[in-house]
């Protein structure tokens, strides 16, 4: 079976990860499932597209085993093209989160227009806890939705914030109940689809071009630490230490 199913409904498209069993960690070939789907230009009938997850958790991030098995690499991050993707597509594109949006998961929600969480669920970025660091295209992200007090708490710490936190912060638009989490995604669906398509399409690439000044700053030598923190021993012994259920060692090398 597919890792990412797509199935239209009317007015609606519902893109799924489908990977439960590995609380849907994004592996090669799920992103290369994602990127096909966002890279589809909408007919013209569609209005709004929703990305939800099969299983507990909504989606736990970049597959640590494979990239353990690959080897650390300089660089955008594997998953940058589908946020690209995300961020850029035609029409709003709603996050229903029924449960844990780690690391890469965070990101793929937060790159939606509209996240609808279930109070139960976690957002959060582990990357300092394991020895890695965002690049320039993901810190960018959480610092337009969270502010530059919510970015640090999330990066900086790297503890997963709840969801009622994240909706102080302004990073996602709705917080309900996990009984009424697919009541209040649907009157959210129900009402854009509603609105004038046009106006919707208008919308979303004025608040995307509006927001992409801080590609023109320059970040070289951000890059380079970024990289640097990518390539150390202490991100080889964090991630296997992340794999192994264990506290690391880090040395600063």
């Amino acid at each position: 079976m597919s890792k990412v199913l797509v199935e239209d409904n009317g007015p609606a498209r519902t893109i799924t990860l489908n990977r439960p069993e590995k609380r849907n960690a994004l592996d090669s070939e799920m992103l290369g499932q994602l990127a096909a789907a966002f890279r589809e230009e909408p007919s013209q009938d569609l209005r709004v597209v929703v990305v939800r997850a099969n299983g507990a958790s909504f989606c736990s991030g970049l597959d640590l085993k494979e990239r353990n098995e690959r080897g650390p690499q300089a660089g955008a991050s594997p998953i940058e093209e589908v946020l690209h993707l995300v961020e850029h597509y035609p029409l709003p594109v709603v996050a229903v989160v029924q449960g844990d949006a780690i690391a890469g998961g965070n990101e793929l929600a937060l790159h939606c227009d509209l996240v609808v969480a279930s109070e139960e669920a976690q957002f959060g970025m582990s990357l300092a806890q394991i020895g890695l660091a965002p690049t320039w295209f993901l810190a960018k992200k959480l610092l337009e939705v969270a502010g530059p007090v919510g970015a640090r708490e999330v990066l900086f710490l790297g503890d997963p914030l709840s969801a009622r936190r994240m909706h102080e912060l302004g990073a996602i638009s709705r917080v309900a109940s996990p009984e009424e989490l697919e009541v209040v995604a649907r009157s959210v669906i129900e009402r854009l689809a509603a609105n004038a398509p046009l106006s919707l399409r208008a919308m979303k690439a004025l608040l995307v071009r509006e927001m992409a000044f801080r590609d023109g700053i320059s970040h070289d030598d951000v890059d380079a630490l970024v990289d640097q923190a990518r390539m150390s021993d202490d991100a080889r012994e964090g991630i296997r230490a992340r794999m192994e259920k264990r506290a690391p060692a880090f040395k600063g090398e």
